[in-house]
């Protein structure tokens, strides 16, 4: 099983929360793998901008979440993932979808629509608890 480390962002744009579309169809945070020499935070910055075209800005570390998945692009191998997760906010709201990556899409949904795109629990429960965390400060 490969062990792979991952960061992404919860960014908010107001009580709007940045959503990419893959080719599937399903609707995801920006995440990605941790580089060589990164720490979490950073990839997690970097890897906002790259799959959104979205500058943010990092308000505070949010959780982990782990999950296993089967790797359609190498023999069907289990991939072990860890994410770490920020809460952002967004400090420009162009967005470019990153198409290399099979991103079809990006928008901001309003937080109390979140539920009608998300499908993966450990995402919308990392999505709400950022939004009480921000509801909180």
């Amino acid at each position: 099983m490969k062990q792979v480390t991952s960061a992404g962002g919860v960014v908010f744009l107001g009580k709007k929360v940045l959503l990419l579309r893959k080719i599937n169809g399903d609707w995801v945070l920006p995440k990605g793998k941790m580089e060589a020499g990164e720490t979490s935070d950073q990839t997690a910055v970097r890897e906002v901008f790259e799959e959104t075209g979205i500058h943010a800005e990092i308000s505070t570390f949010l959780g982990e979440t782990a999950y296993q998945f089967k790797n359609m692009w190498s023999n069907h191998e289990v991939i072990d993932k860890n994410v770490f997760w920020y809460v952002m906010t967004a400090r420009s709201t162009k967005l470019k979808p990153l198409r290399e990556e099979g991103f079809v899409d990006a928008k901001f949904v309003d937080y109390f629509q979140i539920n009608d795109y998300l499908k993966y629990q450990d995402e919308l429960s990392i999505v709400h608890k950022g939004f009480q965390m921000l509801q909180e400060a």
